[in-house]
């Protein structure tokens, strides 16, 4: 290496989405998000709610950290807004939490709604009494480091999904979707459509009518189901 590393790099301006855009998708279960941009932006199924209870719908605010490393998950609460969603990408580190209880007491007073951890998080008695919404792959005890490198708002990749700064996230217990902010007019609106279709579903079932979950008839025209008894 020539000279000083960088210890951070930091775009501390980012684009978010209006308001009333990410309204469109509170109180949205993620399956009827992911349904509604294709069947797709689920991050791993690892990474989940440290209670069941926990929900969220908010912008992301991305911070990635070397690692065994969390000085860009610690300077990252100096560039949210209320509303916000710190992500935070541990490269793949499990041997050490990137944040505890005493930053998300902090993250919940500043306004962030929701932190998601590609890692390990610690102090769960204390991060559950902080009433914020975290997920995260896991837990542990042991504490990384502030030395860097580290970069916020560039973007991550948390749980398999590329998360850009302002993208909006929705999470629950089955897990966390991501919508990019470029398509996010184009997924609400396909996402209300989502929400009619299945409440008419539901109200079906609810009365008895049985829902075409295949389509026999189609298959066995095509030759595509062969019965044996």
């Amino acid at each position: 290496m020539i000279g000083n590393p960088v210890a951070l790099t930091i775009r501390r301006t980012i684009e978010r989405p209006a308001p009333a855009l990410v309204d469109r998708y509170r109180d949205a279960p993620t399956g009827f998000v992911t349904d509604a941009f294709n069947g797709e932006g689920s991050m791993h199924h690892g990474i989940k709610p440290i209670d069941p209870g926990m929900k969220f719908c908010g912008t992301a605010v991305t911070a990635r950290c070397q690692a065994g490393d969390n000085l860009a998950a610690m300077a990252a609460l100096d560039f949210v807004q209320p509303g916000d969603v710190l992500v935070i990408s541990a490269s793949g580190n499990d041997t050490c939490a990137v944040i505890g209880d005493l930053w998300a007491i902090w993250a919940k007073r500043i306004g962030v709604v929701a932190i998601i951890v590609d890692g390990l998080v610690r102090d769960i008695p204390g991060l559950l009494d902080a009433d914020i919404p975290v997920f995260a792959r896991g837990h542990c005890p042991n504490a990384g480091y502030r030395n860097g490198p580290g970069e916020i708002n560039l973007g991550v990749t948390c749980g398999g999904v590329h998360v850009g700064p302002g993208d909006i996230l929705v999470g629950d217990v089955d897990g966390v979707v991501v919508i990019p902010r470029a398509l996010a007019h184009d997924v609400a609106a396909r996402l209300d459509l989502v929400r009619q279709k299945e409440a008419d579903a539901l109200a079906k079932v609810r009365a008895g009518e049985k829902l075409a979950f295949w389509n026999e008839a189609a298959l066995t025209a095509g030759g595509g189901v062969r019965y044996v008894d």
